[in-house]
């Protein structure tokens, strides 16, 4: 049978030591999970979802093979390679890898030793056994090695799957006639999870529907259940379901909820925030205020969280914060050397030092590309990260020479003045350039002088009113 969910109770009892570690964390890196984070499912893997990405992008041109390399540590043929084994029978033959799947979920009393062996497997190393997601891969992937499995061989595996579900449902069964609720809850969590291991996304949205409609299900377990089903969608890039199940997820823990799961759900919110609607703002603060409370091992790496922190806290963040929380965060330097390029983004805008700071955005766009949830973003992540440091530029001077201005970025003038006509002409710089004498004036706001003005504009329309409605108390 499938890993198990604990009772609440049990939950609660491990929250206190898991708690020491995850704040402290002296090593981000090697964090633990937190209580709840540790019963959650280990599927679908997002690492494999990342994985996937990068192939995807490798495969449409958009992510150059040099690049790629440098930043999966491997050859691109060779992560295909590893992703397609993992999805199928992990380089096993097919009749082994579906024998051992068989001895693996078995239900209670027929494999019980079967099922804590199950428990030491590492996720990395089991195989999905995914005959859908198999199928998906070699479309988009154009996947057709000599050890690819056979349309025989996959129909085979589907048949698998059904005799496995057949059984897993007959446990269900069995557990409403002659076991309690949570016994009942296990038996259903169990088909849900092995839906998100190995079946479509249809069939796991489903089974955790189920889930989530039995009666007298506690907050805590209702939550672990929408953020599975969160993890599920993202994994299949159904946003819009990924949205409406952390918002179901919001109303669930407007009901109680522990610490652990409030800030394990505001890091799932974050990441849709990026995939769904854009909002960097709200991300930030999100991802900013989970830096010291990061648990959710299952959605993302702690250095891959830092680094969605730092490129959405550069555009939103102020210079104070940003020093306080980014630059000189114990959190973040601890895992400095895991993300290089978006450390020296950070500490190069920071210092002002633009000609290192083009540099680097040159180096982080290929990351940013490589990130499924950053790369539908990274034009415009790109785009208002160089307008921040023209701001930021700008903000110094009343007027600066454009061959000045070019000189302190590292770029020639013609490239300036292209690229500050397009910030000016989109309202996103106060400035003017003088071609003629070729310098850049700063038009900037009097914000003080504007808030006096708009007083006294108030001013004169409550003074009016006030005759007016003098002159009816009068008749």
């Amino acid at each position: 049978m499938a890993p198990t969910m604990d009772i609440d109770e049990n939950d609660k009892a491990k929250e206190e030591p898991t708690k020491k570690t995850t704040t402290t964390a002296t090593k981000p890196k090697k964090i633990n999970p937190s209580a709840s984070s540790e019963t959650a499912s280990f599927h679908p893997d997002m690492s494999l979802a990342q994985d996937i990405h990068r192939l995807t992008m490798i495969h449409n041109g958009k992510l150059s093979l040099e690049d790629a390399t440098a930043i999966i540590g491997c050859k691109p043929e060779e992560l295909l390679e590893k992703v397609m084994t993992r999805v199928g029978t992990g380089g096993k033959s097919l009749e082994e890898a579906m024998k051992e799947n068989e001895v693996k979920y078995k239900p209670k009393g027929e494999g019980e030793k079967a099922s804590e062996e199950k428990t030491e497997t590492k996720k990395e190393d089991e195989p999905l056994l995914n005959a859908a997601l198999y199928r998906h891969l070699q479309t988009i992937l154009s996947y057709s090695s000599a050890n690819a499995l056979t349309e025989d061989n996959l129909n085979t595996l589907s048949s698998h799957h059904e005799t496995i579900l057949k059984s897993l449902n007959d446990a269900v069964t069995q557990a409403k006639e002659e076991a309690g609720d949570m016994e009942v809850l296990h038996a259903y969590m169990d088909i849900a999870r092995y839906s998100a291991k190995s079946s479509t996304k249809e069939s796991a949205v489903e089974a955790y529907a189920a889930v989530l409609a039995l009666p007298k299900l506690s907050v805590g377990k209702k939550l672990d259940a929408h953020l599975e089903l969160a993890r599920v969608c993202s994994f299949w890039n159904d946003y819009k379901k990924m949205k409406e199940t952390l918002d179901g997820a919001q109303k669930a823990i407007a009901n109680g909820g522990d610490w652990d799961r409030r800030n394990r759900l505001k890091v799932y919110q974050a990441l849709s925030f990026l995939l769904t609607a854009r909002d960097m703002e709200a991300a930030s603060k999100l991802l900013v205020e989970g830096i010291a409370t990061f648990s959710c091992m299952e959605l993302c790496s702690y250095p891959e969280f830092i680094t969605y922190a730092i490129v959405t806290s550069l555009l939103y963040l102020k210079r104070t914060e940003l020093k306080k929380k980014i630059i000189d965060g114990s959190e973040v330097l601890q895992v400095a050397k895991e993300i290089p390029v978006v450390i020296q983004l950070a500490n190069t805008l920071y210092d002002c030092d633009y000609k290192a700071y083009l540099h680097t955005l040159v180096d982080l766009q290929p990351h940013l590309i490589a990130n499924r949830y950053l790369q539908p973003h990274a034009g415009y992540v790109l785009r208002e990260l160089h307008v921040l440091a023209f701001q930021q530029f700008l903000d110094s001077y009343q007027s600066v020479t454009l061959e000045s201005m070019a000189k302190s970025f590292g770029v020639g003038t013609e490239f300036l003045d292209v690229q500050l006509s397009r910030f000016i002409a989109a309202g996103r710089l106060s400035a003017k350039i003088d071609k003629y004498g070729g310098v850049v004036e700063t038009n900037r706001p009097d914000e003080k002088n504007a808030r006096y003005q708009e007083m006294i504009q108030k001013g004169d329309l409550l003074l009016n009113r006030i005759q007016k409605l003098g002159r009816v108390v009068d008749l």
